[in-house]
């Protein structure tokens, strides 16, 4: 057994050996006379020449057989000291045969001796070891560098699983105890550390105060939640927060890694489940095609895919670069997993009706989309070639070769859009439900299962919030917001796609399938989280920049339409929309004229056509409002009109 202060080696394994041998050897010595002098008996000298030679020989022999010196004084477990408990058994037992071999009558009073140098021995070891960590502790407290002061929140099997690494001497922190909000653990120890018990926020600033708490250390992400009131003080008072979730390995959580709290732990929410057995059943052994698979959700369609081992997985996408890093990837870590990579765009009727004709794919999660707001607003023609266009040809070739299930990711942006992305995914969502409604009704021939999947803005995905306020915190600000009041729904990427993959065997066709959000989250609000957590002030180090709503943009997003009702399913994080029909003939041919309206490349025709299909799409911020204007007051004359001939 070894302890070392910094890299200095102070106690070796042998002089621990020794010490151990000493202490058992001392331990028979003190309890022979002890007996010896409490009842009067006289002492007998050979005896005891005797017992301390045989204590002697089987300390060192037992000691070292067990191996009670190899371990780390600093890191004694119960799995060290049952060593102790072992080897002392042993040198009792070697007592016990020795007695009964030499002595003439074997009573109470040797098992007595015995057994009571069996415990004596135990004591003194385990006493020893306490002198030398406490010594430890003290000598490293006095010398090392001054250390952040940190609480562990709560009193789990994880959060007290923190305390041997804390009070190792790499470690930055001084523990000075467990904060709990569960009052009947008021006043307790574990580990000879204090449990603090607060119930208001006078409470919590009171004991920061008493004890200079400088960080808080969640154990995981799940008990970050629990209390918001903490957190919220933490982030107002410059208090740091961090997380050290243990890491798996195989079954078993061996480490941990301890990192700062970022703004997705602060967002996250409690960990979504899904039916494995239903996906299980769904994917297994299935021919699966993902378009847009290098995108943010595409690709993480693809990793969740991966795990339900597939027949094979093809992967559509435009990008070269992207499409081969996620390939790549997938290869690593799913080596097991048939994987076919296919550069490809969905505007291409050629290039999609050949791939799906060759590869028969059973199901298709069709993720290819142009998804930035006022990008689109400059390039509506575009939008709507590739989030209309696209949906349309990748969908009637599905039909054409038989796919069961076309799952289509959509947005809350489709809900009485504001801006030309929102509607052409909303124009692409009428169309598919108007395939799926022919279907049913035995319009066209066929047998795919039209899904649609709504939810809002995704944590970490291209073109998100988050990575752009977090590089203009590093380029030290201003950070810049549209709206003070605008608000928005978040959810982590692998949630989202989960919850796709549930949906895709939840519904029996022609579905809109909307998640729950949560709650909204006003953008400055994160923002401000953002710059606490980066150890920086806000109007101080990081300034809050108002830039008005961008073009397209609106205050808050919605997940249903007005005619639109829910209806609960098997997982509480699903509704189905109760959606409107649409007459598939109507809708093609509308849908026709728009692509080709798109093709002239004629941006306002192409936007005054697509708000003549969807009425509920109304511009805001954008160059397009002055055609809602215009197709007002043209709806107020045909009324006029109307109204005079009648």
């Amino acid at each position: 057994m070894k302890l070392k202060i910094g890299q200095v080696e102070v106690l070796s394994s042998h002089l621990i050996w020794v010490v151990d041998s000493c202490l058992s050897v001392i331990s028979t010595l003190f309890i022979y006379l002890l007996f010896s002098y409490t009842l009067g008996i006289n002492i007998d000298t050979t005896l005891m020449r005797n017992m301390v030679i045989v204590s002697i020989l089987s300390s060192v022999f037992w000691t070292w057989a067990c191996k009670t010196h190899k371990g780390i004084i600093r890191h004694t477990t119960v799995a060290e000291l049952s060593r102790l408990v072992r080897a002392m058994f042993l040198k009792g037992l070697t007592f016990v045969v020795l007695a009964l071999l030499t002595l003439d009558y074997v009573g109470r009073f040797i098992y007595t001796l015995i057994f009571a140098d069996f415990i004596c021995s135990i004591f003194l070891q385990m006493f020893m070891r306490t002198l030398i960590v406490n010594f430890y502790i003290h000598v490293l407290y006095f010398t090392s560098k001054p250390k952040q002061n940190i609480l562990i929140y709560g009193t789990s099997k994880a959060a007290v699983g923190l305390t041997n690494y804390l009070r190792n001497d790499q470690s930055q922190y001084n523990l000075k105890g467990f904060l709990t909000r569960n009052p009947s653990m008021s006043n307790l120890r574990i580990m000879d550390y204090p449990i603090l018990y607060v119930k208001s926020d006078e409470d919590i600033e009171k004991l920061f105060k008493q004890h200079k708490v400088d960080t808080i250390l969640f154990a995981n992400t799940e008990e970050l939640h629990v209390d918001s009131e903490l957190t919220a003080y933490s982030l107002e008072h410059d208090i740091a927060m961090r997380i050290a979730p243990f890491i798996e390995a195989g079954d078993k959580s061996t480490s941990f890694q301890m990192h700062n709290v970022q703004i997705e732990d602060l967002l996250g929410r409690e960990e979504i489940t899904v039916n494995l057995n239903k996906l299980q059943e769904g994917l297994t052994n299935r021919i699966i095609m993902v378009t847009g698979a290098a995108g943010s959700i595409g690709s993480e369609i693809c990793r969740q895919l991966c795990k339900f081992k597939p027949q094979l997985l093809i992967l559509f996408d435009f990008s070269e670069t992207a499409t081969y890093e996620i390939n790549m990837e997938l290869r690593k870590n799913f080596p097991n997993v048939n994987i076919q990579t296919i550069i490809g765009d969905v505007r291409d009727r050629n290039r999609v009706e050949s791939q799906i004709a060759r590869y028969r794919p059973h199901i298709i999660f069709h993720a290819a989309a142009y998804k930035h707001v006022p990008l689109m607003e400059e390039h509506p023609c575009e939008a709507v070639h590739t989030n209309i266009g696209g949906t349309q040809i990748v969908a009637e070739a599905a039909i054409r070769h038989d796919v069961e299930k076309f799952v289509m990711i959509s947005t809350d942006k489709a809900v009485r859009p504001s801006n030309v992305m929102g509607a052409t995914k909303r124009l692409a969502e009428m169309y598919v439900q108007s395939l799926g409604t022919a279907i049913k009704e035995g319009v066209i021939p066929g047998k795919t299962s039209f899904i649609t999947t709504r939810f809002g803005n995704v944590l970490g995905s291209n073109g998100s919030v988050i990575p752009l306020f977090r590089k203009q915190i590093e380029a030290g600000g201003p950070i810049t917001v549209t709206h003070p009041d605008i608000i928005r729904y978040f959810m982590t990427i692998p949630e989202a796609c989960r919850l796709v993959l549930e949906a895709a065997f939840l519904g029996e066709g022609n579905d809109i399938f909307i998640f729950d959000m949560g709650k909204p989250v006003k953008i400055v609000d994160l923002a401000k989280k953002m710059i606490s957590l980066s150890g920086l002030r806000q109007d101080i180090d990081i300034k809050i920049k108002y830039t008005g709503l961008r073009p397209g943009e609106k205050l808050y997003e919605e997940l249903l339409y007005q005619k639109e009702n829910t209806l609960p399913t098997d997982n509480p994080k699903i509704f189905r929309a109760q959606t409107i029909r649409y007459e598939h003939r109507e809708i093609r041919n509308h849908i026709n004229r728009l692509l080709n309206t798109a093709y002239t490349y004629n941006k306002l025709e192409t936007v005054r056509f697509m708000k003549y299909i969807d009425p509920e799409f109304k511009s805001q911020s954008s160059i397009y409002e002055s055609l809602d204007a215009a197709m007002e007051e043209t709806n107020q004359l045909e009324n006029k009109s109307v109204n005079n001939n009648c």
